[in-house]
């Protein structure tokens, strides 16, 4: 953190503290840290940030904190990932009000005005291209690289251009198991599925949901169906729901919210974190979650993600955060980065 981040962690935590507070009260605390102006600043970014609220005018203004502080503060992820994971204290189970705490906004106003920025650039850029063959080049070129890093998030030791040789050649590296290629394969055939069938995806239901993950899960020894039993994370604490019947209510009570949402980009974010977070299937959630998400951005007339820069084990990390103690500030930073990349780097 830098010291900017530092004092407004502080300031959070007093207000946090205190439940109400005004400026004097403050500075109070603060002592010679800071003077006022730059406290009305700080207090002006957090209230953009979404992570605290003002209330009154004038001498009579008080601060307090968001409902949506807990899941939007910045976390020092260095610092949290050096407790080692079972001394970690999280939230264990899965938490039925989370549907709740993500009906408000998601993303702050400069957030949204980045992400808006970068989808009207890639409209633009889309729009000068007028020859379908060029389009479908372009299209095949996101699905080859997120076909390869979404499975090498997996743990698939593809290589890019082993990844291009298969979906473009046929042409299986030599070396790989079955379960690879096919998995490989299958992000391949579900990309397809969700360019050929966009209009399926601008409002959800959770049988959309089973029916990416079983094109995505085809030929793998993966149940297609809701599983009924436990299933493990590595590297947490955290357990998903056990019941098939809860999982069902869970998957239904989050396409809800999903639909609700007006921003085609929250509705994206929560398919991302939500379907990972529920964890419904025996194997291939994130998988689904990340082909749902794209799903829906290629039904808004967006750019899909291919995730070719992200960083695995930071990917991980973000995931782990919202897992256990439902942060997505994170994830958020990791989902614009690699939205901002998409448009950089493809059709332009």
């Amino acid at each position: 953190m830098n010291k900017k981040q530092e004092r407004q962690a502080k300031i959070t935590s007093f207000v946090e503290d205190k439940i109400e507070v005004s400026v004097s009260d403050i500075l109070s605390f603060l002592s010679v840290d800071i003077d006022r102006k730059t406290l009305q600043r700080d207090l002006k970014e957090l209230e953009e940030k979404l992570l605290i609220l003002k209330k009154g005018m004038g001498k009579s203004t008080i601060y307090s904190l968001s409902t949506a502080h807990e899941i939007l503060k910045e976390v020092d992820v260095e610092k949290y990932f050096s407790i080692p994971y079972v001394k970690r204290e999280i939230k264990e189970s899965f938490n039925f009000e989370i549907f709740k705490i993500l009906e408000g906004d998601i993303f702050n106003k400069e957030e949204k005005k980045k992400l808006e920025n970068l989808h009207n650039e890639f409209i633009r850029n889309f729009s000068k291209y007028n020859s379908q063959t060029l389009i479908n080049k372009e299209f095949e070129r996101i699905m080859i690289e997120f076909s390869w890093k979404s499975s090498e998030i997996e743990g698939n030791t593809y290589s890019l251009l082993s990844t291009e040789a298969l979906i473009r050649d046929n042409i299986k590296e030599e070396g790989k198991t079955k379960e690879e290629t096919q998995m490989i394969l299958n992000h391949k055939d579900a990309f397809n599925e969700a360019i050929q069938n966009k209009q399926r995806f601008l409002e959800l239901d959770y049988s959309d949901i089973e029916y990416i993950h079983g094109v995505l899960t085809k030929d793998l020894g993966i149940s297609r169906n809701i599983r009924n039993g436990i299933v493990g994370i590595v590297g947490t604490k955290y357990k998903p729901l056990e019941n098939s019947f809860q999982l069902k209510e869970v998957l239904q009570e989050m396409t809800n919210l999903i639909n609700k949402k007006n921003s085609f980009f929250e509705k994206v974010f929560l398919s991302l974190i939500l379907i990972s977070y529920i964890q419904a299937f025996e194997d291939g959630n994130k998988r689904t979650a990340r082909m749902m998400s794209n799903a829906i951005l290629l039904a808004n007339n967006s750019i899909p993600l291919s995730y070719r820069i992200v960083d695995v084990k930071e990917y991980k990390k973000a995931s782990l955060l919202f897992y256990e103690i439902n942060n997505i500030s994170y994830f958020k930073q990791i989902f614009i980065e690699q939205f901002e990349d998409a448009v950089n780097n493809y059709f332009n």
